[in-house]
């Protein structure tokens, strides 16, 4: 603080409180000792009570004035010299120990003297010029007020939470823990639902809960009530909640009891066999979520599976079969995931891992092709399609796709030629008007899938796979949407029909 943490670059000054005699503290019967261990390292002596009975918890920002004197009454800093209020993170070491102790014990309007030895405040050192070594210091404090701890990711404020009862401990749940918590929902100063439920974190909205609630339990500690306030991003959102009768973007308020959780298990504290197991139940686990349209929450339990077993390859020769289908199966549904997720690339580097283990599965070939189609890689996409049909030439996708590919990149050329023959044509039209002898007569064909490949050669695109080069590349802004409107025109003629039937089946 120009505060507690450092000392006033203002000149000392008497206090007008009462100086402690001497560098010991004096025993007083108003004085409380608020140190953990009662070793008499900060005393506190309330001037004035505060209102009500709550106090502020670790985390909270409180705001404070103060005046700090050395035990002569020599005056080091000062708050209210400045005019304006210190305010400060209680709990989390931004002042010296004595205020974090000595600040969490007041209340709301309370004004009080707290007398801090060296050990609780600058030790051995001090704080040079205004402090000495091994100071003895004493602090009038008043709070003003506080605010809850912002507990969002985000640090915007739509998670705040006001300690109740403190919980038990310093663990915390973390992602993926069975949770049992007690919920009692408020808007508008009423109850609109109260009860007890048990959900892993990640999958409360499953049981209507709201994701803030997540966020919040995995700063909880067992036994911990806190109310949290919730803005309408991380509660209900621009719908609300109709059966409860919350209106659109409404903050809401949840009393939220942890009272149990259990810790969940990390890859690195299974072994082998342990791996296996988890990765059977969380394949098992992935597959009902993706069934039920959620492939977001479905590829959270298939990324699992890649980390209890990518890296783990000691296993023998049966064990190693079943970690190796495991994978395979895992890097399959991820691609059908990032597919519907419209995650091209990543679909892409998942099948390409499926191919270093098993170089001719149909599937990967036929997802990877997909990915590639949906990135309006054509030539590429036609590539792959083929191969699938060398694996299994009764692929009815393989082919439709195949030839949609080449639908496509004959719409592509005649789309170039038609956009060079103008431009060609007019500058014949300028040399013929400035008398050169041009032969305007070019002879032109219907171009095919080869001409195509033919002309499109390929580099290295900023998405790391390859791209077509023509010499549109020098007139961007005239063929841009070329690829995109050919593929609007196949949606609107029906010729594609979501993913094809392979490429949205589960392994």
């Amino acid at each position: 603080m120009e505060t507690a943490s450092a000392a006033s670059e203002n000149a000392p000054e008497a206090m007008e409180s009462q100086p402690v005699a001497g560098d010991e503290l004096l025993a007083n019967p108003n004085q409380e000792d608020v140190t953990p261990t009662k070793d008499g390292g900060v005393l506190k002596e309330v001037k004035r009570p505060g209102e009500a009975t709550e106090m502020p918890c670790k985390g909270d920002t409180v705001f404070v004035h103060y005046v700090g004197t050395l035990t002569d009454g020599t005056k080091f800093d000062s708050s209210r010299d400045r005019g304006e209020e210190f305010q400060f993170k209680l709990g989390e070491g931004n002042v010296i120990k004595a205020w974090d102790l000595g600040v969490a014990t007041m209340k709301k309007g309370e004004v009080c003297i707290l007398t801090c030895k060296s050990d609780y405040a600058y030790g051995a050192t001090g704080s040079p010029p205004k402090i000495p070594p091994n100071a003895t210091l004493v602090f009038e404090i008043e709070l003003i007020r506080w605010l809850g701890e912002d507990l969002s990711k985000a640090k915007d404020g739509g998670i705040v939470r006001k300690v109740v009862i403190k919980g038990e401990g310093y663990k915390h749940p973390k992602s993926e823990a069975l949770v049992e918590v007690h919920l009692v929902g408020r808007y508008g100063g009423r109850i609109f639902e109260e009860r007890d439920v048990k959900f892993n974190l990640g999958e409360g909205d499953e049981f209507g809960i709201p994701p803030g609630i997540e966020q919040a339990l995995e700063k909880f500690s067992k036994d911990e009530r806190s109310l949290l306030t919730l803005q309408p991003r991380y509660a209900f959102g621009k719908h609300g909640k109709p059966e409860f009768n919350i209106p659109p973007n409404a903050t809401v308020e949840y009393e939220t009891t942890l009272i149990d959780f259990e810790k969940v298990k990390e890859s690195w504290e299974m072994d082998k066999e342990e791996k296996l197991q988890q990765a059977e139940i969380v394949k098992e686990k992935g597959t009902v979520f993706f069934k039920a349209g959620k492939p977001d929450k479905a590829a959270k339990q298939y990324n699992k599976i890649v980390n209890y077993l990518e890296s783990e390859e000691k296993y023998e020769e049966n064990d190693k079969i079943k970690r190796d289908q495991l994978l395979i199966a895992a890097y399959l549904n991820l691609a059908i995931c990032d597919l519907k997720l419209s995650k091209n690339n990543a679909a892409i580097s998942n099948c390409e891992k499926v191919l270093l283990l098993e170089p001719h599965n149909e599937k990967a070939h036929f997802r990877h092709a997909m990915a590639l189609f949906k990135l309006n890689e054509f030539k590429l996409a036609h590539e792959k399609f083929l191969k699938v049909l060398e694996i299994n030439k009764e692929n009815r996708e393989a082919k439709r796709h195949a030839n949609l590919c080449t639908a496509q990149l004959q719409q592509y050329a005649r789309k170039q030629k038609q956009i060079y023959g103008n431009m060609f044509e007019k500058f014949a039209k300028a040399d013929e008007k400035h008398g050169k002898n041009v032969d305007s007569k070019i002879p032109v064909h219907e171009p095919t899938i080869d001409d195509v490949i033919e002309v499109l050669p390929s580099k290295n695109g900023d998405n790391g796979h390859t791209t077509p080069i023509t010499l549109a590349h020098t007139a961007e802004a005239m063929e841009k949407d070329v690829f995109s409107s050919a593929l609007e025109d196949a949606e609107k003629k029906g010729l594609l029909e979501d993913l094809g039937q392979e490429a949205n089946t589960v392994t």
